[in-house]
């Protein structure tokens, strides 16, 4: 588990579904021994993996503690708070802001500030072009992307730092460059934007805020709200449009620019990779401008918006929250710098003998097997195989393999059982039968059946056995059935059968116990003959012993009683 990057996942909780891989626009996924992993080198922090997950495997990395541990040590520590939060609090500003502040925050202060700034400076930059392509940084996810997957579109990025970034120098330069500046809204990415930025020192998501509140205050309503309270150092504007898919064009609009310029919205990272697709900016002989979203319907539709209302409320809210100025500036009050660096390219290439060579072993010898089925979380079986040489998949991941590798151990086991076994459904219809079934219950039909491509698959089991009604009683019950020696006519089964699917396919296993019953008779009758035959031998040599024992206590007594005779005699001669 990587708990320092953004998105981690916890192993205990994670089963091979592959759907973060389905999810995941840049296969940053890893699964080993069947459990799947966050490749941070390759991860854009889209939080697609984090919705997606159905065990809540996948997790953000709190920064709750970071934030803590600022508040402590006493330095001043200012919030900038995603214009968003008006969507997900139902709160007022003078609370809500009351509410941070009894968190520890110094002060609490709109992004939406220095979004208006970046739309100045994008505005002017656009004014200022005779022709090309342009891509807001606005969001860090969209940078990452291009970034790491379409570095050939790294200068067509608009130069400048993000509203957060703009932001955070602004509130430096208001109250001084030793105050520290955490981020508060619904995105992932800006944890990592922290880094690169070095403008902010820590982003908390509205999830961890939510988490935060719930911990220490428990409930907002014993706050005591000072109504004086305002955002510092002054409250935004147009700014707040920015959560809302084309929010940033719509202030750019108000700004104005250039007739011929054309400003376009892109949200959610599909559809801005077909965008890119095939786009060669330097043949383009209009100024285009496109505002790049990573998530579906804009920032409002973040990983960690954490908030259950409709879409539409959220929005409307946001909508309801805006004032508008009359008089928007044409120049930039704060600007940031912002140039960005080519990331190491992480798509890698292969030739194509050895993509071919690794889809062998999943069982893709000709074009025809590769199914392109997406089970295993790749939209093609190649990328599979891709993966596979990248060290980043498992064999055991391709479904269609698994399952045809499954299907032919069990026939094979059960093709070389030497008892019968047979698969009926609720129909007793026979499934699938071995040939020893076919051999022990066919009798004149089963070279017929035998020949047959499907085997006995189709036919009525109650024409085939006389037992059928055990697979009735298990089918009807759900439970399992075991018979010894069985009596069907003149044979003797032992019968196993066992639910498959309950109450809609059982499976048997029978054996002919008919012989070795009959030889198990013999040997008890030859166990009986020998025992009785010992039995005598043993009551005749027990007759003979006392016999001889009879006879021989006759003769010692003899033999005593004459001994004893002589004595006294020769006493009798002594006397005289």
């Amino acid at each position: 588990m990587d708990s320092q990057y953004p998105v981690y996942t916890l192993v205990n909780e994670c089963h091979d579904c592959y759907r973060c891989i389905r999810e995941c626009p840049v296969k940053a996924i890893k699964i080993e021994d069947g459990h799947a992993s966050v490749i941070p080198e390759k991860c854009i922090a889209c939080g697609n993996c984090v919705k997606a997950c159905p065990s809540n495997a996948k997790r953000v990395r709190t920064d709750i503690d970071k934030v803590k541990n600022l508040i402590l040590a006493q330095k001043k520590v200012y919030v900038s708070l995603a214009p968003s939060w008006n969507g997900v609090f139902d709160h007022t500003p003078a609370k809500m802001i009351s509410i941070l502040k009894k968190l520890g925050f110094t002060d609490v202060s709109e992004t939406a500030l220095g979004a208006q700034e970046v739309s100045i400076e994008t505005a002017k930059i656009l004014n200022n072009a005779d022709k090309g392509l342009f891509i807001s940084s606005a969001c860090p996810v969209i940078v990452d992307f291009i970034r790491l997957y379409y570095p050939q579109f790294i200068n067509n990025i608009t130069p400048i730092g993000s509203p957060a970034m703009t932001h955070s120098k602004m509130l430096r330069e208001m109250f001084g460059d030793d105050i520290s500046i955490v981020f508060i809204g619904p995105c992932i990415g800006k944890k990592n934007e922290v880094k690169y930025a070095g403008l902010f020192d820590a982003a908390l998501t509205f999830e961890e805020l939510k988490m935060w509140i719930a911990d220490e205050i428990v409930d907002t309503e014993t706050v005591k709200v000072d109504n004086s309270f305002d955002f510092v150092p002054y409250r935004a504007n147009e700014g707040s449009l920015y959560p809302i898919d084309g929010g940033m064009n719509e202030t750019i609009r108000k700004i104005g620019v250039k007739p011929d310029v054309q400003l376009m919205d892109i949200c959610g990272l599909k559809n801005f990779e077909r965008a890119l697709n095939n786009l060669k900016p330097e043949n383009l002989e209009k100024v285009i401008f496109v505002e790049a979203l990573s998530c579906e319907g804009g920032c409002v539709g973040g990983p960690c918006i954490s908030s259950d209302k409709a879409g539409i409320s959220v929005v409307s809210e946001i909508l309801s929250g805006i004032k508008e100025r009359d008089n928007i500036p044409k120049e930039p009050q704060t600007v940031v710098p912002y140039g960005i660096k080519k990331g190491k390219i992480v798509n890698s290439q292969y030739p194509i003998e050895e993509i071919l060579k690794t889809l062998k072993k999943i069982g893709k010898h000709t074009v025809d097997d590769e199914l392109n089925c997406g089970g295993c979380g790749y939209a093609t079986c190649r990328d599979l195989a891709k993966a596979l040489l990248d060290g980043d998949a498992e064999v055991s991941m391709c479904v269609s393999y698994m399952r045809k590798i499954a299907m032919r151990k069990a026939a094979a086991l059960v093709r070389c059982m030497p008892a019968a076994v047979v698969m009926v459904n609720n129909e007793l219809n026979i499934l699938e039968a071995n040939d020893s079934f076919m051999r022990m219950f066919t009798g004149d039909m089963y070279d017929i059946f035998k020949a047959r491509p499907d085997g006995m698959s189709g036919a009525a089991l109650d024409r085939i056995i006389d037992f059928s009604e055990l697979f009735k009683t298990s089918l009807s019950t759900g439970k399992d059935l075991h018979k010894e020696r069985y009596a069907v006519k003149n044979r003797l089964y032992d019968i196993s059968i066992f639910n498959i699917e309950e109450n809609q396919i059982v499976g048997a296993v029978i054996t002919d116990v008919t012989q070795s019953e009959t030889n198990r008779e013999k040997i008890a009758q030859k166990a009986h003959e020998v025992i009785s035959k010992n039995i005598s031998i043993v009551q005749e040599i027990a007759c003979l012993l006392g016999e001889h024992m009879v006879e021989t206590e006759t003769l010692l007594s003899s033999i005593a009683n004459d001994y004893e005779d002589k004595e006294e005699n020769s006493a009798d001669n002594k006397e005289v």
